[in-house]
């Protein structure tokens, strides 16, 4: 067990400082993007990118479609890389994700979107990176250096750029302002790590992770966590799915953690969590509309789509907790390094 904080939780502890910087230093850049975006006037949007930066793109899918009513899909970065394809993708906005903007997939992918008639905004904390030399409009993420392999401040700074990006191409003024508040919200976030679903980790090596909507990609982001930092076997699935097949693994004690934004899915989620309850799991979930499943505390934000972001806060410090209660070192996860770079 380790006997000094790990990088990863310095880094977690770092996240509302990280979120007070980015917005202090990256509205220009953003209302430039979204003001490119509005004069483009798409009929959808695509995503690139890998990994963590993948789920931010998985939640800014969701938040564009609830927003905006423009479809976000995520696109292969091997079409372009392995296969060499082009994509007819005229008039549409690319957005590409990459903490590090070094890795030649993710490049080559927002080249060819680029090429093909989109607009390229890139997201990246290393503005003078080969994916922000090539784009159109680069929002630089402002986290600070991330050490730690596990992605933590980057992910939560990507998520928050993504929204307010997505905020100022729809002028949402109620979005802008809970935006404007989440640093003081991810400063609760960050202390909270949910000791009752830890405990019920203890001596297991399996877990399911549950979202919907938005939160879903907060699922995403945790099944890989408790993979990448703490060596559990994880799943990441829809409330809507889980039922469909997985829930058979479920027996007694079988570890569930649900995510759930104050949104119209938070009943169907907490539902499920529920009905899995009842089968003997120990199901914890991020809401209170729960009554077999246990509640998890939990920061709102005041509005549903920046309340994924209080919710992974959270969670970064539980699963930090995880890892060092495992003697597993979370800032060097064996086999992985901090910058991958596929083609």
């Amino acid at each position: 067990m380790t006997t000094t904080q790990t990088q990863m939780r310095t880094e977690v502890l770092e996240i509302p400082v990280a979120a007070e910087r980015l917005l202090a230093n990256g509205g220009d850049a953003i209302r430039r993007a979204a003001d490119a975006a509005r004069a483009q006037d798409p009929q959808f949007m695509v995503s690139v990118a890998r990994g963590s930066s993948d789920h931010v793109a998985t939640y800014l899918k969701y938040a564009s479609e609830l927003l905006l009513g423009t479809p976000l899909a995520s696109i292969g970065p091997s079409i372009a890389s392995i296969y060499g394809r082009k994509l007819r993708l005229e008039g549409s906005v690319c957005l590409s994700v990459s903490q590090s903007g070094k890795s030649p997939d993710i490049v080559e992918m927002a080249r060819m979107a680029r090429q093909g008639g989109a607009l390229s905004i890139a997201m990246t904390n290393q503005p003078e990176s080969p994916l922000a030399q090539m784009a159109d409009h680069t929002l630089a993420l402002h986290a600070g250096p991330e050490i730690s392999v596990a992605a933590t401040k980057t992910f939560v700074n990507s998520a928050i750029a993504g929204i307010w990006f997505l905020a100022e191409c729809a002028e949402d003024d109620d979005l802008r302002s809970a935006i404007a508040d989440l640093p003081s919200k991810l400063e609760r976030a960050v202390r909270i790590d949910w000791p009752e679903a830890r405990a019920a980790l203890a001596g297991r090596n399996s877990i399911f992770c549950l979202g919907r909507g938005p939160a879903s990609a907060i699922s995403n982001e945790a099944a890989l966590k408790f993979k990448e930092t703490c060596q559990i076997h994880a799943e990441s699935y829809s409330s809507a799915e889980v039922l469909h097949g997985p829930v058979s693994i479920v027996d007694g004690g079988f570890p569930v953690l649900g995510f759930s934004a104050r949104d119209e899915a938070e009943s169907a989620l907490a539902r499920v969590a529920d009905d899995i309850a009842e089968k003997g799991a120990k199901v914890f979930a991020t809401s209170d509309k729960v009554s077999q499943a246990t509640p998890l505390t939990t920061i709102r934000t005041g509005h549903p789509l920046t309340d994924p972001i209080s919710l992974i806060a959270s969670f970064y410090a539980m699963v930090e907790r995880v890892a060092e209660t495992r003697g597993i070192n979370p800032d060097a996860p064996r086999h992985l390094k901090k910058v991958t770079e596929t083609v």
